[in-house]
């Protein structure tokens, strides 16, 4: 298995470890923290596409 592409955001500050990367595998969506590298959720595409619906909607975060 090799290990996956990660991508941070064009956002993310210049030291570029203040940002979330994602990486994706045959089946899941990985996100983890530029701080902690060794901490990855894993999930599936269709909820990772309801996440960034919901941020971009602006309905994450506000309950």
């Amino acid at each position: 298995m090799h290990e996956p592409q990660w991508l941070k955001s064009s956002f993310s500050e210049a030291s570029g470890n203040n940002c979330v990367e994602i990486a994706s595998t045959n089946s899941h969506i990985a996100l983890r923290e530029s701080e902690d590298s060794t901490r990855t959720i894993m999930t599936g595409p269709s909820a990772f596409r309801g996440l960034l619906i919901g941020i971009k909607t602006d309905v994450v975060g506000t309950r």
